[in-house]
């Protein structure tokens, strides 16, 4: 086993992608879920492109800090990054109707939809045989929302499969925290969009909390 995979008491088997002698394509979400998928698959050996799009992060200053802190480990990584359009506005429409759905909700489904959508065309046009996502990694998400969404994202092309690796099994999710501690991600403290936000501000007052101050709290 690579030493790579072995920290503490922490230690995944080396991975193999579902289609031998195939690229990666990593829909990623932010750098702290991404981070422990990021070290696993390069520990692997896997060649790996991550795909950021994020249309449904507000407001753009909050995408952009995102977006930086996950070129930044993909740098030091070595991985190619592409920054996918900011389509906000497509978004919006996406979700019209949905706007108090409560998270895990409708309105969950068909941002997870949009995205893996775009990045299941991408992998068809780019000869990725194969593309993931970070956001099952996170305990907040619903790891059968998200993979529905991702099997049916690949079902649009023959030559494309969705690969629905449990991330959180053998410790991922605590290593998850360990790495963004270790590289002083940003933490974000909302899943992303503007109902998001509202809601757990919504949650904070009610609960005396302060609300949300964006882009100055970073893992330490």
């Amino acid at each position: 086993m690579s030493e790579h995979l072995k920290h503490n008491n922490y230690e995944r088997p080396e991975l193999e992608l579902p289609l031998k002698d195939s690229k990666l394509l990593l829909h990623s979400c932010c750098a702290p879920c991404a981070g422990e998928i990021m070290e696993a698959v390069a520990a692997s050996k896997i060649k790996t492109t991550v795909y950021f799009y994020n249309p449904n992060i507000h407001p753009k200053e909050e995408y952009e800090i995102r977006k930086d802190e996950n070129k930044r480990f993909c740098d030091k990584l070595g991985f190619d990054f592409i920054d996918a359009d900011y389509d906000k506005d497509k978004w919006f429409e996406r979700v019209k109707g949905l706007e108090d759905e409560p998270e895990r909700g409708k309105r969950c489904t068909e941002c997870f939809d949009m995205r893996f959508e775009r990045s299941a065309l991408y992998a068809q046009e780019n000869n990725y045989r194969v593309y993931a996502t970070t956001l099952g990694i996170s305990r907040w998400k619903n790891m059968d929302q998200i993979n529905d969404s991702g099997h049916r994202s690949a079902e649009r092309y023959e030559d494309v499969m969705y690969w629905d690796f449990n991330w959180r099994k053998k410790g991922g999710s605590s290593r998850m925290i360990e790495i963004s501690k270790k590289e002083e991600f940003y933490q974000q403290e909302y899943c992303g969009c503007v109902y998001s936000l509202r809601d757990t501000n919504k949650w904070r007052k009610e609960n005396n909390r302060d609300r949300i101050i964006r882009g100055i709290k970073f893992y330490s």
